[in-house]
């Protein structure tokens, strides 16, 4: 049986996102999202605006929950960038780390699991990070789109 090694939430209002979204259109999200959130992003943005708000503040809430979770806050090896949220096959948001992240994470807990929401004001995440043991040594999801 897995236990619950951390758990972070994170809530964040729609408008502040789309503010710092207006205020640097290329820096802020390429800052804030990891290099397949960026593709999804882009593609979401184009056909409409607001949905790119909701997936960036979204996946920035994810961010933000992930870090409390597990107990680093945004300092290294903690990096926007190097945790990503990407859907599986089926729709379900899954943790997907990549570098010094990765390999600092694998050292101390088992899988980690995200839910995302959001509404026309708010949009929310809400992260479970399990204990290593009984868990497999991956968090990277295969199948990630």
């Amino acid at each position: 049986m897995a236990a619950i090694a951390g758990i972070g939430m994170d809530l964040v209002k729609m408008d502040r996102i789309d503010r710092a979204w207006q205020r640097h259109p290329e820096r802020f999200p390429e800052k804030i999202l990891g290099e397949d959130e960026l593709r999804v992003f882009k593609a979401r943005a184009a056909r409409d605006r607001s949905r790119g708000v909701r997936y960036l503040a979204t996946r920035f809430a994810a961010k933000e929950a992930f870090s409390k979770a597990v107990g680093l806050g945004m300092r290294m090896p903690m990096w926007w960038t190097r945790m990503q949220t990407l859907n599986m096959k089926g729709g379900r948001p899954a943790v997907v780390l990549s570098g010094p992240l990765a390999q600092w994470y694998e050292m101390r807990f088992g899988p980690a699991h995200v839910s995302l929401t959001d509404e026309s004001e708010y949009g929310a995440a809400y992260v479970v990070v399990e204990t290593l043991q009984d868990a497999p040594h991956s968090t990277n999801v295969s199948g990630a789109e």
